[in-house]
C-alpha cells in the first residue's frame, strides 16, 4: 500500500475515535525527545530490514518464550515498522503482509506505566514479572489498529473487572462458585467482543489466568501467555 493510501486508511479509523494521525518522517526523528536511546537507535536505521531485526530482537529479549509464535509470524510477515503520532502520542506502526499480499496494521505504543487507573497502579507490583516486562520494555499494548483489539490493550484501557460500571450477569448463572476475585482482577487482552484474558493478582503464580466473558462460563487456570500468543496469532492471520 502506498504511503498516501496507507495514511488515508489510518485516518479513517482515527476519525472514528475522534483522533488524528500522522506518519513520523526521518527528519522529525531528532525532535522526538520522548524516545529513549534504545528506540532512537532502532528508528534512526535507514534500512527497513535492520529496523525490523532490531525491534524483533527487543521482543525476543523480553518475551521471547512467552510470545514465541507471534514473534515467529512477525519474522515471516513483517513488512515495515514506522513511528506514528496518534492523538499527540507516539506509537510504532507494524505493517504485516501475508503470503497473498493482504496487509494489516498493528499499533504498539511506546512502553510506559503512567496514566493508569488507581486500581491497576496499586496492583502493578503484584502482577507477573513477564507481563510487567512487556509493558515496561516492549509496548504499552499491541493490537490491531483498525479494531483496537485482538491484542494486549494499552494500560489506559485495561479493564478492572471489579468496576461497578460492569454488569456481570453471568455470575448469577454460574454452575459453580466464582474462582477469581473481581476486585483483584484485570483484563489485559480483549478480542473486541466482550471476552478478556484476565489476571487475578492474588492468584497469578506461573502466569495463571482466566478467560472471562459477560456471557459464557469462565475458563480457569489457563496460562496467560499461551492464550494471548494463540489469539494474537489468530488476529494477525485473519486481519
Amino acid at each position: 500500500m502506498e504511503q498516501n493510501s496507507k495514511l488515508d486508511y489510518l485516518k479513517k479509523y482515527s476519525k472514528k475515535r475522534n483522533g488524528s494521525i500522522k506518519l513520523i518522517s526521518d527528519s522529525d526523528l531528532n525532535y522526538l525527545d520522548i524516545l529513549t536511546q534504545e528506540w532512537y537507535k532502532i528508528f534512526k536505521e535507514k534500512s527497513t530490514e535492520n529496523r525490523i531485526k532490531l525491534i524483533l530482537h527487543r521482543w525476543e529479549q523480553y518475551v521471547g518464550s512467552e510470545l514465541r509464535n507471534t514473534i515467529s509470524y512477525l519474522k515471516e510477515s513483517l513488512d515495515n515498522v514506522e513511528l506514528i503520532e496518534v492523538n499527540e502520542r507516539i506509537s510504532v506502526l507494524y505493517t504485516v503482509k501475508d503470503n497473498s499480499g493482504q496487509v494489516a496494521y498493528y499499533e504498539g505504543r511506546l512502553p510506559q506505566t503512567e496514566n493508569i487507573n488507581n486500581e491497576l497502579k496499586n496492583a502493578w507490583d503484584k502482577l507477573p514479572v513477564s507481563l510487567r516486562s512487556f509493558y515496561e520494555n516492549v509496548h504499552n499494548g499491541f493490537y490491531c489498529y483498525a479494531s483496537g483489539s485482538m491484542g494486549l490493550v494499552c494500560l489506559e484501557e485495561v479493564s478492572f473487572l471489579g468496576d461497578d460500571n460492569f454488569e456481570w450477569s453471568i455470575i448469577e448463572d454460574l454452575d459453580e462458585p466464582l474462582q477469581i476475585n473481581l476486585n483483584t482482577s484485570f483484563g489485559f487482552f480483549s478480542n473486541g467482543m466482550g471476552i478478556y484474558v484476565a489476571i487475578d493478582y492474588n492468584n497469578c503464580e506461573n502466569d495463571n489466568a482466566t478467560l472471562w466473558s459477560a456471557k459464557d462460563e469462565p475458563e480457569y487456570n489457563l496460562n496467560f501467555w499461551d492464550v494471548v500468543d494463540e489469539w494474537i496469532l489468530i488476529g494477525l492471520e485473519m486481519s
